[in-house]
Order: structure tokens, then sequence, then C-alpha cells
């Protein structure tokens, strides 16, 4: 298993944060945990995710809402809702609609795209956001937490695959 460690990226007009991490999965399961099965990941990452819940739609349906309690520095909750699905590009795209992060940011849009590479695949990571003011830091700690997240995916995908 390669997995390949970026610091997160500031990208353009400074709203917006990027980073590649290499799985040593394929697209299909490491994109597979975030649009159909989302709430396994808080058990195969608990100390990260507390939980995911779906409130309104269905599992792996765009204009699901689905909340995320998780520990990122204290324990935080987030109204998700699910913007968008690409199958065909590995992609989905989460709109923050509340809590937490809407406290410190306008908008919040955390994107997921997984392309293949030799026999595992990159996943990147982006976060596109509107900070509420000039005082509110860039969210690279979160990019980092997402990371972290990836990482314990990828070692679960791996010992399964085993």
């Amino acid at each position: 298993m390669k997995i390949a460690v970026v610091f997160p990226v500031l990208i353009e007009d400074s709203s917006v944060l990027r980073e590649p991490r290499e799985l040593g999965s394929s697209q299909t399961q490491a994109l597979g945990f975030a649009w159909s099965r989302p709430h396994h990941i808080s058990k195969v990452t608990p100390d990260n995710i507390q939980g995911v819940e779906l409130h309104e739609g269905e599992w792996g349906a765009e204009g699901s809402v689905i909340c995320w309690s998780y520990v990122h520095g204290k324990a935080e909750f987030e109204p998700l809702i699910v913007e968008a699905i690409d199958l065909e590009n590995n992609s989905i795209a989460f709109r923050v609609i509340e809590g937490d992060l809407m406290k410190e940011y306008k908008s919040f849009l955390i994107k997921i795209d997984v392309t293949p590479k030799g026999e595992g695949s990159v996943t990147h990571w982006t976060l596109e956001y509107e900070k509420l003011n000039e005082d509110v830091a860039h969210p690279e700690t979160l990019m980092e937490f997402c990371a972290q997240v990836s990482k314990e995916i990828v070692c679960h995908l791996t010992i399964t695959q085993a």
C-alpha cells in the first residue's frame, strides 16, 4: 500500500483548499464509502467520526441530507446535502447546510474526486468556502482531518482485501 502525504494547497483566490492522497484501493471502493456507505465510516475511523445519520432521502442519492458527528479538536455536527454524484467521473460533492462550520463560513462545499493510478487510486479532497470575515482561518486543519480519515479508510480497505 502506498500513501503519499501532501500538505494542503491553497488555490487561486484563497477560498479553495485541495489535497491529493494516493490510495492503495480502487477508486470504486474508495468513493463507495463516501456516497453509498458513509454510515460505515464511523466503524472504520471511530476516533474521528462518531456517527453518520441519514435525515432525508436515501443513501447514495443526490439531494439526501446526511448528518455527520465528528471530532475535529472538539465534537462537531454538520448536516450536509449530497449536492452531486458523478459515478462516471468518480466524484461526489457535499454542501454544508448548517452546523459548526457555518458559524465561520458563509458557504462550504466538500468535493471528493477519485482517479485511477496504477493498481490504486488518488483521492483529491477539495474544500471550497467563503469566510464570514477576514479573521476566520482557512480550514487547513479540517483538510488534515479529511486526509487522516482517508488514510484510515485505505487501511481498512487494504485489510479487508488481504
